[in-house]
């Protein structure tokens, strides 16, 4: 069946909604929907004074996690929490939404999910696992139609169940909604506790069931307003794509945090995704950024550009370019590998050291280290290797080995180390757990100096934008200083980028990034914390109608 050509979408004319929704303004906007940069406020150390815990001891005799049980080396990294796709207007959009969350795989490697809509039901297929590992022919062949939403996700806290896999499908009484989030939200708590007290029943603790709520209860018309008017009371990061009968609906919140791109595929289909190499490996062009604050309706007439409430700043998570993001991506309108490299050439010149090698801990360090490599004028090498084939359930050695997580996972090259003086490029040290095994392979491997870069500034601050980081307490950057960091890791050397270096290298754009892990200054503050739980809805779907009871929920029919 021919796919439907859409409109391209007015780019520079977005629409403005009123806050109530009474009706569509003929507001016209000669620009995105955020204005133009503010200056960012002078940033706030959140470092006590030195008086370091003891599982941050900076004796070079005891390394408290030689007792530990495995770590795993990316337990020890900031977690994106998920990745999301939309597709609407192909006649393969499921296989098209399974290949473009295999590009997005490195956002959320426990959970996979696919909702579809088909002669106007809402079909959906979840479950635990990598993307290859829940879907295949049979299934895919169960949810036809030309419009899809997908997801991946990280399990952040407690164990992973298939009925925490978005993409969440509700019933409410005019049809059906599917909904894949990436992101949290900081006002949960008092919008669910607004919710229960006017008769709402939650099946779980997740922030995306609030959406759902909202939506239901709303009384705006036509459906997408609904969702416009359940956007309007969130705060936080959200970037989400919502699918019915007819539509897909794609919204970023107004201060951009989490990525979300627009691309369009030859026949006219449009694609949402977290980022460019979703839409690469679909052949998809990339068009640009959902922009902070716009709500993207797609449907049979083409695409349609509204606008949530405006801010002055939009604050996109920095973290993106330093470690999330494949470096074949566009984020943020800026080429990831560029930022990368970037970041490592600034070392090359802040923190020079004399070096015979330069290595990375891959992947996520290999672009930097090529880039303090080239500006050193010393050779690049592959100092560890990785292992790729490692899951996350192993069978320990019957005699204890030291660093047998790490030694799984990273393999040191003895003909690169031996004798040398090394610099060893990472992206970002958390609880520095890990970067202590690591220092001690190499030199084990029989390095004779090992020097430390990391590609970004000391982390000193959680995250309540969608990353899942340890609380501040465990984050050895906000309880010891450079050099008592560089004595618990046990290298002859340790410096990182710093957060003025930073801000330098991205220029103008730099008012527009969020830093509030390395400065403790956050643009929506964090009043509840952070929800930990990623969704807690139902298993595969609901397609009950309520011809009752407004706003609740009903169980329909599974899709076997």
């Amino acid at each position: 069946m021919a796919s439907t050509a859409l409109r391209s979408p007015s780019l520079q004319n977005p629409t403005f909604l009123s806050p109530h929704l009474s009706s569509l303004s003929s507001k016209t906007l000669s620009k995105p929907c955020f204005s133009p940069f503010s200056p960012p406020q002078k940033p706030t150390s959140l470092k006590s004074s030195i008086n370091p815990i003891s599982p941050f001891s900076s004796s070079k005799n005891q390394h408290p996690d030689d007792d530990d049980k495995f770590i795993d080396v990316s337990d020890d990294k900031p977690r994106e929490e998920c990745g999301v796709v939309g597709i609407y207007g192909d006649s393969e959009a499921s296989r098209l939404c399974y290949l473009a969350l295999h590009a997005l795989q490195h956002r959320g490697q426990e959970g996979a999910g696919i909702v579809t809509v088909n002669e106007g039901v809402l079909q959906s297929i979840t479950g635990v696992g990598l993307v290859s590992e829940v879907f295949n022919e049979t299934k895919l062949d169960q949810l036809p139609g030309k419009s899809t939403i997908g997801h991946v996700r990280y399990s952040t806290a407690g164990s992973s169940m298939l009925k925490n896999v978005q993409p969440f499908v509700a019933g409410y009484r005019f049809g059906s909604v599917g909904v894949a989030h990436n992101g949290n939200l900081v006002n949960y708590k008092a919008l669910r506790q607004n919710l229960e007290e006017n008769g709402s029943i939650f099946n779980t603790s997740s922030d995306t069931e609030v959406v759902l709520h909202l939506i239901a209860i709303s009384k705006a018309r036509p459906f997408f307003l609904r969702i416009v008017d359940a956007c309007e009371q969130l705060e936080g990061a959200y970037s989400m794509v919502f699918l019915t009968e007819d539509k897909l609906v794609a919204v970023r919140d107004p201060f951009g945090f989490r990525p979300l791109v627009m691309g369009r595929r030859s026949n006219g289909a449009v694609v949402f995704a977290s980022e460019t190499c979703a839409l690469d490996l679909i052949e998809a062009t990339y068009e640009r950024e959902v922009y902070p604050g716009e709500v993207l309706v797609v449907d049979k007439d083409g695409v349609q550009s509204l606008c949530l409430m405006p801010h002055p700043v939009s604050k996109q998570c920095i973290f993106e370019h330093i470690y999330f993001s494949l470096p074949n991506s566009i984020v943020f309108g800026r080429s990831v590998y560029e930022s990368r490299r970037a970041f490592g050439i600034i070392l090359a010149t802040e923190s020079p050291v004399e070096c015979d090698v330069v290595i990375a801990v891959p992947d996520s360090g290999v672009v930097a280290a090529l880039g303090y490599a080239e500006k050193a004028g010393v050779p690049f090498q592959q100092g560890l290797i990785r292992s790729h084939y490692v899951g996350r359930t192993f069978i320990e050695p019957s005699q204890r080995i030291r660093d047998f997580g790490v030694k799984l996972k990273l393999a040191p090259v003895k003909a690169v180390l031996e004798g040398k003086r090394v610099v060893v490029v990472d992206d970002s040290i958390v609880r520095g757990t890990t970067s202590s095994k690591i220092v001690r392979l190499i030199k084990e491997a029989g390095a004779k100096e090992v020097h430390m870069r990391i590609a970004c500034p000391p982390i000193i601050g959680s995250c309540y934008y969608g990353v899942d980081t340890p609380s501040s307490e465990e984050l050895i950057s906000n309880r010891l200083d450079v050099e008592q960091i560089r004595e618990y890791i046990g290298s002859d050397s340790l410096a990182f980028l710093s957060i003025d270096s930073l801000r330098g290298m991205l220029g103008d754009d730099s008012p527009s990034f969020c830093y509030a892990c390395f400065s403790g200054e956050y643009p929506v503050e964090p009043k509840e914390g952070k929800i930990k739980s990623i969704g807690d809805f139902v298993d595969d779907g609901l397609t009950g109608v309520l011809d009752s009871i407004d706003g609740a929920w009903v169980q329909g029919p599974r899709h076997k």
